[in-house]
């Protein structure tokens, strides 16, 4: 019963953490695109950059944007805030539950590093407040005053945390922290930057005084930085149901392949909504990082042993599956933090094996990905057994 109620405690958090994202990324998307399509208009105050007409649910809406602030303060202000903090908390709930709870079974991977559970944990949590402070350092810096240069020495520090993590944790959870990071740097940005930034506005308003324009500029380009974040960060929290991605030897370069993928369709949307021709070119140009990324994926799969030169007989696979598979993947799993089979896979008969052939030949044999950590030390020889007689038909005679 506990095991069952912790899982609706994950279910739960999970889902919250989604819709919460989903809220976060969606304004964050909406103001990007509202500020890039302002109109100026001589009728306008001359403290507004300009308006935008927008019409939606049967009716139509006047925005302007004042580049400081206006004379008064509205009785009802709208605060950008809670969509933010609530994915992080969330979903930081959720990487304790999942991997920091457990970490033997998805953030260690004794082949990439032996880890003590506590030494995994500490790393993990640690790289993230780390990974922060670097970041805000730079753009308080000198050498973030110019975005271009920004961009590059960001992205350079990121495929190096990339690098470092794929060297540290096993790729599932190294795919995972990397998407932690950047979304701890992006909620940052919005807990210590953008609302402190706006609640000093507010107060010199209040004031009566006139407020620093250097508080809106800091807020704008942490909220653009957040802008292109995006799309890297769904990514990685995708890609723990794809293994190819995260079982390579490349795995790094295909992350740091997908950063420059998103990058670039982020700024054609933002370049159209800015009301500027975008260049079709960036379409094609996202792609080749996503066809290079594709191929390293299949270029990084390990080579085995070869089995193929013989008949492998079932008589030689069911013992590996029930020593290093069927703990787990059993109607009543043996190993610890399983109260049930893992997305209801399960290798109790010679039949529900034979079933799930292909399966194992694609998480066990082609990327390495089962089991978890290699927890159960499966050896590259009782691989390549399970590659030889999948190949050969997956036949129980």
């Amino acid at each position: 019963m506990i095991d069952t109620l912790l899982d609706w405690v994950s279910l739960l958090v999970r889902w919250t953490h989604v819709m919460a994202g989903i809220a976060w990324i969606g304004s964050s998307f909406y103001f990007i695109a509202l500020d890039a399509g302002l109109q100026s208009d001589a009728r306008l105050d001359p403290r507004v950059k300009g308006e935008a007409w927008q019409v939606h649910g049967g009716g139509f809406y006047n925005i302007q944007k004042f580049m400081v602030a206006p004379d008064f303060m509205p009785e009802h202000l709208t605060w950008f805030k809670w969509e933010a903090y609530s994915t992080w908390i969330f979903g930081f709930a959720l990487l304790v539950l999942v991997y920091y709870l457990s970490p033997s079974i998805y953030l260690i991977d004794s082949a990439v590093m032996p880890l003590s559970p506590m030494a995994a944990d500490l790393i993990g949590a640690g790289s993230l407040a780390a990974g922060w402070i670097v970041y805000d350092r730079l753009c308080r810096s000198w050498f973030g005053k110019e975005t271009g240069r920004l961009a590059v020495a960001g992205f350079t520090l990121l495929v190096a945390v990339t690098f470092a993590y794929t060297h540290v944790f096993s790729g599932r959870g190294a795919f995972i922290h990397l998407g932690a990071l950047v979304g701890s740097i992006m909620v940052g940005n919005v807990f210590f930057i953008i609302i402190p930034n706006q609640k000093k506005t507010v107060a010199a308003l209040l004031k009566g005084q006139e407020p620093d324009p250097v508080w809106g500029k800091q807020a704008k380009q942490r909220s653009v930085h957040n802008n292109y974040f995006t799309l890297p960060v769904v990514f990685t929290m995708l890609s723990n149901h794809y293994a190819f991605t995260y079982s390579s030897r490349f795995d790094w370069l295909i992350l740091a392949c997908i950063f420059i993928a998103s990058f670039l369709v982020r700024h054609w949307f933002n370049t159209m909504h800015a009301g500027a021709r975008p260049d079709w070119r960036l379409w094609p140009a996202a792609a080749v990082p996503v066809l290079v990324a594709a191929a390293l994926s299949i270029a990084g799969q390990a080579s085995l042993p070869g089995a193929g030169a013989r008949t492998v007989n079932f008589a030689e696979v069911r013992p590996i599956i029930d020593q290093r598979c069927h703990v787990c993947h059993a109607a009543r799993p043996q190993f610890p933090g399983f109260s049930e089979a893992p997305k209801g896979v399960m290798f109790d008969t010679p039949v529900e094996i034979q079933r799930l052939a292909l399966q194992i030949m694609a998480q066990a044999v082609t990327t390495h990905t089962m089991p978890l950590g290699n927890v159960t030390g499966i050896t590259d020889e009782e691989r390549a057994v399970l590659g030889g007689w999948i190949a050969g038909g997956a036949r129980l005679n």
